[in-house]
């Protein structure tokens, strides 16, 4: 290369450059928006976990490094784990099972019902999920009460009452949450359920195929990107359900209803322990980042993104 093209070669990647950086230019207030609040937030969160930052007492006069310490301290307490085992056994509950299940029945049945169940049902369906959390809170708290709607039912029945919100809370939380959350299961396998042929489905059954095996055998396959979508987005919602059981439960009897995101909150609002709290928050991100990877592996190799 001669030093002509070097020059002309460089005099051209001039202009290029200054081009490049003008059009990227309407882009910078919101890339410093976004630094400064989302980016910014994060990296904060993540410096606080290893600190003792308080509300109240030594953190909150003089903050220091205090490294692993907030996470050694959650693995060694009782409580913590207490609450890792309710936030699996709520979202297993609610989510994985409850709302998957419901909303592929629903989707299911749809398909086969009159333009105007479709209607009715969906309107019944998607108005409690696009409910505000503490009001369908509230709506559960008198149907399950110990003076609520389905101990009406049970004396007029001539069985016991029961105050569910007392002997079964974190089932009296999931069925709430599968109440509430099967909505978007449902317009999800809705969707899918709408791609599956029905050439196919028809071949199945005169190869003999009953309802069962057709579902497992030609439906599910055809739709498993989809299903395994679903499960990630409603396991990751699930984790970080707060108001929903705070308001039903605020985590008691004791901490039998107590999930994460709960405990969470107790550590660092209510006993002022902002480090552990936010190490705690870290924890669950973390769990819902592995959750969201054993899914994506379920995922055939050639459906991956």
């Amino acid at each position: 290369m001669t030093a002509a093209t070097a020059v002309g070669g460089s005099t051209r990647q001039g202009p290029d450059l200054r081009r490049t950086a003008l059009r990227g230019l309407p882009l910078l207030p919101s890339v410093l928006l976004l630094l400064v609040f989302l980016a910014g937030p994060i990296f904060y969160s993540v410096y606080l976990a290893f600190t003792n930052r308080a509300l109240r007492g030594e953190g909150a006069d003089e903050t220091t490094w205090v490294g692993l310490e907030n996470f050694q301290t959650a693995f060694e307490t009782p409580e913590f784990w207490n609450s890792v085992v309710l936030t699996v056994v709520f979202t297993v509950v609610s989510a994985i099972i409850g709302q998957n299940i419901l909303g592929m029945i629903l989707a299911l049945l749809m398909r086969r019902a009159t333009r105007v169940v479709v209607g009715i049902t969906g309107a019944i369906v998607i108005g409690a999920w696009i409910l505000p959390e503490v009001v369908a809170a509230y709506l559960w708290t008198t149907f399950l009460g110990e003076d609520g709607s389905l101990n009406q039912i049970f004396g007029a029945l001539g069985l016991p009452p029961q105050d569910w919100l007392f002997a079964l809370p974190i089932l009296a939380v999931s069925f709430a949450n599968i109440w509430r959350g099967t909505a978007f299961t449902m317009l999800m396998y809705t969707a899918a359920l709408s791609e599956v042929s029905p050439d196919v489905v028809e071949a199945a059954e005169i190869d003999g195929a009953g309802p069962v095996r057709r579902f497992f055998s030609v439906t599910v396959p055809i739709i498993r990107r989809t299903i395994m979508t679903n499960l990630m987005l409603i396991t990751l919602q699930t984790l970080s359900v707060f108001g929903l059981i705070f308001v039903m439960t605020g985590g008691g009897p004791g901490t039998s209803s107590q999930t994460m995101p709960l405990y969470m909150y107790e550590q660092a609002f209510s006993f002022g322990q902002l480090g552990y709290g936010t190490a705690v928050a870290l924890l669950l991100l973390l769990i819902g980042a592995v959750a969201s990877l054993v899914y994506l592996r379920l995922l055939p190799r050639e459906e991956k993104i």
